[in-house]
This record gives C-alpha cells, structure tokens and sequence, in this order.
C-alpha cells in the first residue's frame, strides 16, 4: 500500500476569541493518498478555510498530528517545514496572488528562487510549466496584460514550477466567468489524470466538485461524509436537500 502524503490524526483546531472557544475543526481523521483528486466540501463556516491551512501546512492543530510525507508538522521548525511545504505543495488560490510588476515568467520563478534552484534549470522549468498552461506567447507580459484565465494559469504554472506532488486548490474559480473556470478545472482534471498529481479542492460549489473522485464534506467543523469511486453523495451541507451524483468519467 502507498505511503500517504498527508495524515490527519484526531486533529482539533480550536480559536479563543474572549472568553469564547470557536471548535472550528472537530476530531478529524483522514490520509491522503497519492494521485487522489479530492473535493473538500462544505458551506461558510463548515471549517473549509481551516482544512485548507492545515492540508497546506500553513498552520498547526491544537490537537492532534498531522503528518506530511509521515513526518509531524508540529515536531519541525519554520524553516525546515517551509522548505519541505515548498517542495511538496503547489497552491493555486481564488485570487491569482500574482506580483503585479513583475512578468509572468518572473512570478513562476519565485518559487524557484525560494528554492535556490540553479538559475538556469529553474529558467528552462519555468518556461517549461508556462508552455504546459498554453502561455508560451505570454511570458514578457505583466498581470494587467492577461485576462483572468490567463492570470489562474499562471498561478497554476507557478504552483507547478517546483513540481509538486499536491496541488492545493482554494475555490480556483472563483473569480472567473464559467466558461473560463471550466477551462482552469479541465486542466487541474489533466494534471491528476495525466501527470499524476495529488490534488485537493476546497470548495462550496457542487458542480466543481464533480471533476473530484474523493469527497471529504464538512458540517459545522466534521467530516460527515467521505466517498469516493463515483458514488451518490447526499452531501447534506446546508438547510436544501442538495444531492449530488458524481460522473465517472468526463
């Protein structure tokens, strides 16, 4: 059986805000596995935003492990964890996150340049994940010479520029038109199915959801269901009757 890439562990995460205790995640236990695609699911105030930093390793639980490639984030300092996050996890966010003046090509090296990777290799990698995205015409132009979709694949690019094992997605569509973030889920969707990346979606939206084989969906801080494989999900996530058939295949 496959190492997991990431572990949850009974893991809590609990805010004091004043005399007050906010239990934003609640005993949570699930692995992750590679070359997965899965949604995590659930409406404002389910806990998707606190999943999200945790799976990303931007932040610690109060209780609990959380293990990324078996090794306890709460056991290693900044430094080696921001190292071992950056090789690992690629994040794609809703807003594109770019540096407004700086080119395309020089926002996918960023990563790269954190990474101390050789000058050369890390050029001729990021012309390499611009050309995936179809930008190879696009490398010389700021972010305001781009259009939306054009900016998420750059930040897809970026994502991918230290080649990744997990691709960490935040509501990727967010703020695009439709047909765009078909587009941008079309390719998130190759990328699992083609290059064999681990991917995780958080999102609210059902219909992106689709493009997943594994559903984690969240209520009030727990996981009340987890499938996969195509199954129905009466996700059950806010006060509709929402259902949810997953294709198999597109």
């Amino acid at each position: 059986m496959k190492k997991a890439l990431i572990s949850f562990r009974d893991v809590w995460k609990v805010y004091q805000m004043g005399e007050v205790q906010i239990n934003a995640l609640k005993n949570i236990n699930f692995d992750i596995q590679p070359n997965e695609f899965t949604a995590i699911i659930g409406p404002s105030g389910s806990g998707k935003s606190t999943m999200m930093n945790l799976v990303g390793c931007l932040d610690t639980p109060s209780r609990g492990e959380i293990l990324l490639n078996s090794r306890n984030i709460a056991h290693m300092d900044e430094s080696d964890l921001s190292r071992l996050r950056g090789k690992t996890i690629g994040f794609v966010f809703q807003q594109y996150n770019l540096m407004p003046g700086i080119t395309a090509l020089e926002n996918v090296l960023l990563p790269l340049e954190i990474q101390e990777i050789d000058d050369d290799v890390a050029l001729e990698r990021a012309k390499e994940v611009l050309e995936l995205m179809g930008l190879s015409d696009k490398l010389d132009n700021l972010p305001s010479q781009l259009s939306g979709g054009q900016q998420q694949r750059v930040s897809i690019a970026r994502s991918l520029a230290c080649d990744p094992e997990l691709i960490l997605a935040d509501e990727p569509t967010g703020a695009l038109d439709s047909q765009t973030g078909l587009d941008v889920m079309n390719i998130l969707y190759r990328l699992w199915k083609e290059k064999g990346k681990t991917v995780v979606m958080v999102t609210h939206d059902m219909n992106l959801a689709q493009y997943a084989r594994r559903h984690i969906v969240l209520k009030d801080g727990m996981i009340t269901r987890d499938e996969a494989n195509g199954k129905t999900i009466d996700a059950d996530i806010d006060n509709n009757d929402f259902r949810m058939v997953v294709k198999n295949e597109f």
